[in-house]
Formats: C-alpha cells, structure tokens, sequence
C-alpha cells in the first residue's frame, strides 16, 4: 500500500452535502463525476496528500442507496492507493481477505479499483485503487 487515497462519505443530498464540505473544508470540490456503473454521483475534496469522496447514489438499487438505507449517511469506504492493484488483491486473497470483485474495475477519477469485503476487515468497506495509465 502506497498511502490513504481518499474516505469516501455516502450522503442524500448531493447539492447540499457539498456545500457543507466546501464550508468545513474552505474550498469547492475540484472534480466532480458520475459512474453510470455504480449507479452513483462522485466529487471529490483535496485535503492535503489524501482527498474526501462523496457519493450520492443516482438509483434506488445501488450500493450506495443500500447502504443509506441500512445504515444511514456516513463513512462509506477507506480508499488506499497501490502500485499494482492486480498483485495486491492477489497478495490479499492469499492473506484470507475476501475480496468482491475478481478483476479491477474502472472507478472514479480515473483508477482501477477493487473492494475488500468489510467482514474481511473489521467491519470496514476497504477500496485498492490504481491510477489508470495510458491504454489500461
């Protein structure tokens, strides 16, 4: 693991949670995405090296609907960034982790990305992400 890339915070209401965070963090989110694959809206925060995501979801039967649903808005997933997500969710599933996607997928803000089951990891959701290159 290289460094923590970003938390991401699920919330309802995509217009009013960045105005919050533009307030609490002193600055507007420097990009924001949709990622019709996850059913879900992003933006994204610098704070310092690492940055915060929000995510919104665009259809009720999203993860991250589902997750508002069962647990209330909050801390979604820990993001950490790798050189080489493809040996490192080897290296974790040779370690017992339980990963649940097989193969990278593609994310937001260009990263390849994977998940980590949270009862895997002490209750908590646990992203890899590998900044997309050239023609991956």
């Amino acid at each position: 693991m290289k460094n923590l890339e970003h938390i991401g915070i699920a919330v309802s209401n995509f217009s009013e949670a960045n105005k919050l965070y533009s307030k609490l963090l002193g600055a507007e989110p420097y990009k924001t995405e949709s990622v019709e694959s996850e059913g879900v809206n992003t933006s994204f925060f610098k704070v310092g090296e690492a940055k915060i995501e929000l995510l919104e979801a665009t259809s009720p039967d999203s993860a991250i609907a589902k997750f508002i649903q069962k647990k209330g808005e909050g801390i979604h997933h820990i993001a950490f960034e790798v050189k080489d997500i493809v040996a490192e969710m080897a290296r974790l599933k040779q370690e017992g982790f339980v990963l649940l996607n097989e193969l990278p997928k593609k994310g937001a803000d260009n990263k390849l990305v994977c998940f980590v089951h949270p009862k895997s990891a002490n209750g908590v959701l646990v992203e890899l992400t590998q900044e997309i290159k050239g023609e991956e």
